[in-house]
């Protein structure tokens, strides 16, 4: 599972700015081991640089070296990820979800979560064509069934064309 992209470098020592695909940000800090890309990288110093974590990986000590990191994912084993509470998805488990309205229409399939602070919007491309957003909402996601592969939904009505 993906759990952050590698940005540019940091300083002059081969840090480099990971940009969090987690949750659950204070993972990296326990963490030894990571795999980067292809490759498994030995974690040499890990620390917190306002929304990024800073990381030094012991197979690319030289910033120019290091450079040739930026861009790839940092993934990790299933089995490492961090526990979720009953009702909480991982975001790679939500992406790929086939979406049904209440009836049992196929809509289309989630493409991205977007993260807006207050709740996640499931970007969703439509079978009949264009992009549905729609909120991580208890009253509007009715259903998710990771192991079917299914979303189900009940969208609010337009009402901008009500009498």
């Amino acid at each position: 599972m993906t759990i952050g992209k590698v940005g540019a470098v940091h300083g002059i020592h081969g840090e480099l700015r990971i940009i969090p695909l987690t949750d659950f940000i204070e993972r990296f800090e326990t963490m030894t081991e990571v795999m980067v890309g292809d490759e498994l990288l030995h974690i040499e110093s890990c620390r917190y640089h306002k929304q990024d974590v800073l990381m030094k990986f012991r197979e690319y000590p030289v910033r120019e070296d290091a450079m040739r990191l930026t861009g790839r994912l940092l993934t990790v084993d299933r089995s490492e990820a961090a526990p979720l509470e009953d009702g909480e998805f991982y975001t790679f488990d939500i992406i790929g979800l086939t979406v049904y309205d209440v009836e049992g229409t196929e809509l289309g399939t989630v493409e991205n979560v977007l993260r807006t602070g207050s709740n996640d919007v499931y970007q969703t491309r439509l079978t009949a064509g264009g992009e549905l957003l729609i909120p991580a909402l208890k009253a509007v996601v009715k259903e998710i069934d990771i192991k079917g592969g299914r979303m189900v939904v009940d969208m609010p009505e337009d009402t901008s064309d009500a009498h």
